[in-house]
């Protein structure tokens, strides 16, 4: 690699808004300060010659029986960077501040499909703890109301052919983002 790469706990939100590029839609700044505030909430970002080239975003959680985890959120390095192994060492920066937090252990959740990300997660150490389903609410744009529910109008993810409709009630219809891991390293 010509260029050393620099990873850094970011701290600001200018350096979250210098890095949304690499994210799914542009940061928010309000947003960006209430994600440095939350406690537990971290994002490493990789620097190539002092610019973003990637980023891993991870959240602690706690549980009075089972002690903190680290969550892996989402991991995505920027398309010319991508196979110089900065989404592994992004990957082991999070699980090192995760070990240095006392997390017991850190956790992703990975589309089945997406052998890039779980390849560059296995090559970080991880290993694979079994098949599971992720089910989602979403409290978004369309309102969770009581009569909704008993007509099954509440948000449900179904795929991108439902986001294209329309409910009865006239809601837009939307389908299902999950936020994590499934990034390419």
């Amino acid at each position: 690699m010509d260029n050393p790469v620099d990873i850094r706990r970011a701290t600001t939100v200018a350096e979250l808004e210098a890095a949304q590029h690499l994210y799914d839609g542009p940061a928010r700044p309000e947003w960006a300060a209430r994600f440095l505030a939350a406690d537990g909430h971290l994002m490493m970002i990789a620097y190539v010659a002092g610019v973003p080239a990637g980023f891993v975003s991870g959240i602690e959680m706690l549980h009075p029986d089972k002690g903190a985890e680290m969550c892996l959120y989402e991991l995505s390095v920027d398309a010319p960077y991508r196979r110089r192994d900065i989404g592994r060492a992004l990957t082991r920066a999070l699980a090192a501040v995760a070990e240095d937090r006392g997390c017991y252990d850190m956790w992703v959740g990975v589309d089945l499909d997406n052998e890039a990300a779980q390849a560059t997660y296995r090559s970080a150490g991880a290993a694979d703890d079994g098949r599971f389903a992720m089910l989602t609410w979403g409290f978004g744009a369309m309102p969770l109301r009581d009569d909704a529910l008993d007509r099954a109008e509440c948000y449900i993810p179904l795929g991108v052919e439902r986001a294209q409709k329309q409910s009865d009630n006239g809601w837009p219809a939307r389908s299902g983002r999950r936020g994590g891991g499934g990034g390419q390293g």
